[in-house]
């Protein structure tokens, strides 16, 4: 297991502004991923397990509820509403839709980190106890006679032995089950998890689209100045834009990003004034500064291509990079000289 990537670790919990994906019935892109669901639904022949990939914050949960509440709402298949269909949607009104909504749908079950009474704070893993949970549920027969529907958020946050729990529900899936596992970096779930599951990959979204879904979620007119330059800055994912759409925030991107531009040139001056800015305990100002400079390292290797050496080196200045942030937050370390040593990084491998 790698050092976790301090950005990636940030986006976890969506932005308190964000409505939680089983509240959201506004899916923004991925309409050739619904059509995929769709469809394999109305055949009568859907896949019991769905492993749903793609970047942090770009939808995957969001589809995820989109399917289970469609599938619990219309539990025939051959129905002539499912057959009719042009979409997974289901009105908000629905009463699967505001029994999902207020996490009393029966025959959903929703793996995901849980509070740690203890410290107040969320477990690192999805625990193992929660996982033994889909056998008695899925043991179980429907409340309403259609689908039992378990969605696991996501699949990358469960150990070893959680892992293994899992595997065996996969492996022997009671009639009329579905499981959707949600993951961010699919090629690095179990081999034995991945080949029992029909895999989706979803794009990235665009800037446009971006701006559309995080303007649906803070109740906002798109178009918003501000809102616009989070999207753009949002890498395709509009948790990261929610995350962005504060003044703080962009401003901090903003400053890293201009330095960032004049590379390999570094201001001493300028660098002190930003790691003033990253002073404090606060997680999101940390995540904005290397979920920026990781930005900027995804461009420069992209311009690199084909030359291997120059990749190189810009690949292990983001591990370097990646792995320094990472002990600044789990230890709590000052963050100015975090942010000498990140551009003392960059503006090397800019150089040669």
């Amino acid at each position: 297991m790698t050092k976790r990537d301090v950005a990636s670790e940030a986006e976890n919990d969506a932005p308190a502004e964000a409505p939680h994906p089983r509240q959201t019935t506004l899916l923004v892109g991925h309409t050739d991923a619904e059509r995929t669901l769709l469809d394999a639904y109305r055949s009568d022949r859907i896949p019991h397990a769905w492993l749903i990939g793609g970047l942090r914050g770009i939808g995957k949960a969001t589809l995820a509820y989109r399917l289970a509440r469609f599938a619990l709402a219309h539990p025939d298949p051959a129905a002539p509403e499912v057959q009719s269909a042009q979409s997974l949607a289901l009105d908000p009104d629905d009463p699967v839709a505001r029994r999902v909504a207020a996490e009393a749908q029966g025959d959903l079950l929703i793996l995901e980190r849980i509070i740690n009474e203890k410290t107040g704070k969320l477990f690192t893993v999805i625990r193992v106890e929660e996982v033994r949970r889909t056998v008695s549920f899925f043991g179980s027969t429907a409340g309403e006679g259609g689908w039992r529907v378990a969605i696991v958020d996501s699949v990358d946050e469960l150990n070893a032995e959680g892992a293994n729990s899992l595997l065996k529900v996969l492996e022997e899936p009671p009639p009329r089950t579905l499981l959707l596992l949600i993951s961010h970096a699919a090629g690095r779930v179990l081999p034995t998890i991945r080949s029992r599951c029909r895999l989706l990959m979803l794009r990235p979204l665009s800037i446009k689209e971006v701006e559309l879904a995080a303007a649906a979620a803070l109740e906002r007119e798109s178009g918003d100045a501000e809102l616009q330059e989070a999207a753009a800055g949002a890498e395709g994912s509009v948790a990261r834009a929610l995350a962005l759409f504060d003044g703080s925030a962009l401003a901090l991107r903003r400053r890293v990003t201009d330095l960032l531009d004049r590379l390999p040139a570094v201001d001493q001056r300028a660098l002190h004034m930003l790691g003033d800015m990253l002073s404090g305990s606060e997680p999101q100002t940390l995540s904005t500064f290397v979920q920026t400079v990781n930005g900027y390292l995804s461009r420069k290797l992209e311009q690199a291509a084909p030359e291997l050496l120059r990749m190189h080196r810009l690949a292990l200045a983001w591990e370097q990079i990646n792995s320094a942030a990472a002990d600044a937050e789990e230890f709590n370390l000052e963050r100015k000289p975090l942010v000498f040593s990140v551009f003392a990084l960059l503006a090397e491998a800019a150089r040669r």
